[in-house]
């Protein structure tokens, strides 16, 4: 029988695992709460790009989560510093909402395109803005390459077919920052003191919680909320035990 490994960090999904829109899923609080009662450090990391880390977080607090702002770890964060590494100047097509997370980034006469979850931004006008700016050379970011998200009227489109379709369209592959990514992971574990060995992650997606996970050198828990409310207790103590 394998030994376990030592338990130092635990990295949980937002979206679909502890809250659906303006809902948290059942029992979630009471997990979270459990949780923290182990020597474990906790952080949460999300592909969320509707809204910037501040009006999540305030959600979070509304919903009676026992969060701290900053233990959020999102993809806007990793595409915020990616664009500061290579000083272009972006074509953001992501929600208004999300906008504040980008404060001081330069956007005039852009030279790189971003993208995330923005449906009110896909139309057919700034998508053939940024299929013209790829053309003419501008990298590709893409936040993350979700296929799908849960809200509460059900499952709906995620970034993932835009960015594929613009991939197509130019012939041109993304550089992807979010989940699943392991450059995502490992910077959310940069200030944790631990390794990937020594962490677990927590989500709802098989492939960018768990598949990412598990591709960094973690271990992958997944629960069901993404089809179904709910996830155990049990599941939060026994991902906690040396």
């Amino acid at each position: 029988m394998a030994s376990r490994r030592a338990l130092k960090a635990v990295l949980i999904d937002l979206s679909g695992t502890l809250h659906i829109e303006d809902a948290a899923v059942p029992g979630a609080q009471e997990a979270l709460a459990r949780l923290r009662q182990a020597s474990v450090a906790v952080k949460f990391v999300t592909n969320t790009t509707k809204e910037c880390k501040r009006t999540l977080h305030e959600r979070l607090l509304r919903l009676k989560f026992d969060i701290e702002e900053q233990e959020i770890f999102t993809s806007l964060t990793a595409a915020r510093n990616l664009l500061v590494q290579k000083a272009v100047r972006p074509l953001l097509l992501v929600e208004d909402s999300a906008l504040e997370d980008f404060a001081g980034i330069e956007t005039s006469d852009p030279n790189a395109v971003v993208i995330g979850l923005a449906p009110d931004h896909f139309n057919y006008q700034m998508l053939n803005k940024a299929f013209r700016l790829i053309l003419d050379g501008a990298p590709l970011i893409a936040i993350h390459k979700a296929r799908y998200y849960k809200r509460k009227d059900g499952l709906a489109l995620g970034p993932g077919p835009f960015v594929t379709g613009l991939e197509y369209a130019t012939d041109t592959q993304a550089a992807v920052v979010g989940k699943p990514e392991k450059t995502f992971f490992l910077e959310a574990l940069r200030d944790l003191n631990c390794s990937p060995e020594e962490a677990v992650m927590i989500g709802d997606d098989a492939r960018d919680d768990g598949g990412g996970a598990q591709n960094t050198g973690m271990l992958g828990i997944l629960v069901k909320t993404a089809f179904a409310n709910g996830w155990k207790l049990t599941e939060a103590k026994e991902c906690c035990t040396d």
